[in-house]
C-alpha cells in the first residue's frame, strides 16, 4: 500500500511501526521516508561530535546503513527514535575513537575559575550555545555531550570511550570552564 508522496510532508503522517514494517520488505519509497522523517535531527547530533560539516554528513550516512541493517533487531519496546539515536551517537563515537585528534588537550588546569552571570545561559540562543561547544576541543566535546545532552553517567561515558571516571570528570569540568570564558566573552562583546 503506497500511501507516500515523498514529495510532500504524507510520510509523516505513517507510524514508526508502518515505516519499519515497510523498510523490512525491502520497499525504498519507505527507506526514504524513515530517512527523511529523521535524517535532520540526526544530522544535528552528529555535527556535535564532529569538527566539519562533511564529517557529520559521514557518519549519519554510516549510521543510517547501521539503522536499516539492524533494523530487525528493534523490538518496539521504548522509542524508536531513542534507539536511532543510540545507533548515530555510538557511530560518532566509533569514529571519534579512531581519530587522531581525540586525545588533545587546552592546558586549562592553570586558568583560575572565572564568575559567570547566571543569567548568561538564558540569553544564550540554541544555535549561539551549540557554536561555543563545537569550540570545545574534541576530548571536551565529547565528554560535555555524552554528559549534559545525552545524559550519560561518568562511568557509561568511560567504558564508552575506553578511559577512566576521573578523567570524563575532569573533562567535564574544564569543558564547562571554557564555556563559561566563551559565554563571558560572548556577553562582553555584547554589551
Amino acid at each position: 500500500m503506497k500511501r507516500l508522496l515523498l514529495k510532500t510532508s504524507k510520510f509523516y503522517t505513517l507510524t514508526d511501526q508502518e515505516l519499519i514494517e515497510g523498510c523490512l520488505k525491502k520497499d525504498t519509497t519507505y527507506e526514504k521516508a524513515l530517512f527523511l522523517k529523521y535524517s535532520g535531527k540526526m544530522l544535528t547530533v552528529c555535527r556535535r561530535y564532529t569538527r566539519h560539516e562533511l564529517e557529520a554528513e559521514d557518519i549519519l550516512q554510516d549510521a543510517f546503513i547501521k539503522i536499516f541493517n539492524n533494523l530487525k533487531k528493534f523490538k518496539f519496546e521504548g522509542s524508536f527514535e531513542g534507539w536511532i539515536r543510540r545507533i548515530v551517537v555510538n557511530t560518532a563515537l566509533k569514529n571519534y575513537k579512531k581519530s587522531s585528534f581525540q586525545k588533545e588537550q587546552l592546558g586549562l588546569e592553570q586558568r583560575p575559575e572565572e564568575p559567570t552571570q547566571p543569567t548568561a545561559y538564558s540569553r544564550l540562543g540554541e544555535e549561539e550555545l551549540l557554536g561555543l561547544i563545537q569550540k570545545l576541543p574534541e576530548g571536551y566535546k565529547i565528554v560535555f555531550n555524552l554528559y549534559a545532552i545525552e545524559g550519560f553517567s561518568h562511568r557509561e561515558i568511560a567504558e564508552t570511550l575506553q578511559i577512566q571516571e576521573s578523567t570524563s570528570r575532569s573533562q567535564l569540568v574544564k569543558a564547562r570552564k571554557m564555556l563559561q570564558r566563551l559565554i563571558s566573552e560572548l556577553q562582553k562583546i555584547r554589551v
